[in-house]
């Protein structure tokens, strides 16, 4: 069975540490950030809140694949990178639910749940940082799932900062949730081709 060896069976039981913490970290504040979306109608906290749930369960997975052969890795990638379309689509249900009923979420919530966002998925991006080059797609669709939140968590904080001081609206809210969805449809479509190449290489 073609698991991994030498360097790469170092540096994947370092990322498998790596992910279980990230997995830990990601499950705990998605529950606080959806409570917070449902509390003030929120479509880009929920868009965030169902990605916490979603790299929650990407890093489980990759926390059990790394052990599994090259051709199960890339298929397990694979299907990740299906995974990665979830909160793209639940984003943008929420957001045309929201557009239908144009409330603006309370800024100041949104602003102190985005920053609490943000400093979670800087953790995650910091202990994933050192395995952004791993060979293995799983590695990289850890990667690029904390990098892509900790981009959107920022959008978030404008968007209250915007709706508190500048407009008071809901369509900053809205654009940062269709916002996440695209990040993560790209985030996708990238882990989706480096599982592709590892199922070429599998079957060389």
């Amino acid at each position: 069975m073609d698991t991994l060896g030498g360097d790469d069976a170092t540096a994947g039981s370092g990322l498998r540490r790596a992910v279980l913490i990230v997995a830990l970290l990601n499950a705990a504040y998605g529950v606080v950030e959806f409570a917070a979306a449902r509390t003030i109608g929120s479509v880009s906290l929920f868009a965030d809140s169902v990605d916490f749930f979603e790299d929650a369960s990407v890093n489980v997975l990759i926390f059990f694949a790394l052990v599994w052969s090259l051709k199960t890795r890339a298929r397990v990638g694979m299907a990740l990178a299906a995974i990665l379309f979830i909160p793209a689509l639940a984003g943008l249900w929420t957001a045309w639910q929201k557009f239908q009923m144009p409330v603006p979420p309370d800024p100041f919530t949104l602003g102190v749940v985005g920053f609490g966002a943000l400093a979670v998925n800087l953790i995650c991006a910091f202990l994933l940082t050192a395995y952004r080059h791993h060979s293995s797609s799983l590695a990289r669709a850890a990667f690029l799932s904390a990098r892509n939140d900790a981009a959107a968590n920022l959008a978030i904080i404008a968007a209250g900062l915007v709706t508190a001081y500048l407009w008071r609206s809901p369509l900053p809210d809205l654009i940062v949730g269709v916002g996440i969805a695209y990040l993560n449809a790209g985030a996708a479509r990238d882990v989706w081709e480096a599982a592709r190449h590892e199922h070429q290489a599998a079957h060389a």
